[in-house]
């Protein structure tokens, strides 16, 4: 049975995906894991964070692969914040968050410290956050049975979103236009290969459990799902990461 699949296309000069933050760790995967893609519809279509039924109700329904038609390289970008004991936050339930005082503010107050921060000690926060520069990959995206927008509205909302877009994280703009149209297919794998799309420079590919595994290919489990409802992560899927070529 053939399908009707969205087809996405992600390119930027910094594109960052995510993945398992581990500490300060922060990287990022070659492919959007579901619930960046969840979020950017989200995103696109005017949803708030609160809106969490929804944006759980759009992750359970989304079926997409992924195709990369350049690799991008890997760039860390290391971010250092001084940060001062008792120090407020701005947080996203719209309170702010004061910081507790203790032994990690080893930085002693500075003659040159004003207005809120005089006479506080202090910390360097450190992260690091990885990012795909020149990056260039192809999704393609249907929905299953549910409740919740149609794939028209969302190819509608990624041509006239509410928000501007992103990809991963706010300095990611990207550089093409993200709705590319339409395609047919069986499959995600087929979708992909239907494209009108040059794979001889990568080709490498994500997409959903199947038991017709082409040669090289293997299953694994891919821990990309949230839980929206907690805002914590929500466990792995199992996909299928092979070749186009």
């Amino acid at each position: 049975m053939s399908h009707r699949w969205l087809h996405m296309h992600l390119c930027a000069p910094l594109i960052s995906f995510g993945g398992i933050t581990v500490d300060q760790f922060g990287p990022t995967r070659d492919f959007p894991a579901i619930s960046s893609l969840t979020g950017l519809f989200g995103n696109a279509m005017g949803w708030r964070w609160q809106d969490r039924d929804m944006h759980q109700a759009l992750q359970d329904r989304l079926i997409f692969g992924v195709g990369i038609a350049r690799q991008g390289r890997l760039v860390a970008d290391n971010q250092n914040a001084r940060v001062y004991e008792g120090e407020s936050g701005w947080t996203t339930w719209g309170e702010p968050d004061a910081r507790n005082k203790g032994p990690s503010y080893t930085g002693k107050p500075e003659a040159g410290q004003i207005g809120d921060q005089q006479g506080r000690k202090w910390l360097t926060h450190r992260r690091q956050r990885g990012y795909l520069a020149d990056h260039d990959c192809h999704v393609v995206i249907r929905l299953a049975e549910g409740e919740g927008p149609i794939l028209d509205e969302l190819a509608d909302a990624l041509q006239f979103p509410v928000r501007p877009l992103f990809i991963g994280r706010k300095p990611c703009l990207p550089s093409v236009p993200l709705f590319s149209g339409w395609v047919k297919g069986a499959t995600a794998r087929t979708a992909l290969m239907n494209l009108d799309v040059d794979w001889s420079s990568c080709g490498e590919a994500l997409w959903p459990e199947s038991h017709d595994l082409p040669e090289g290919a293997r299953m694994l489990d891919l821990p990309d799902l949230r839980n929206w409802r907690s805002g914590l992560h929500g466990g792995s899927r199992r996909v299928v990461l092979g070749r186009l070529v």
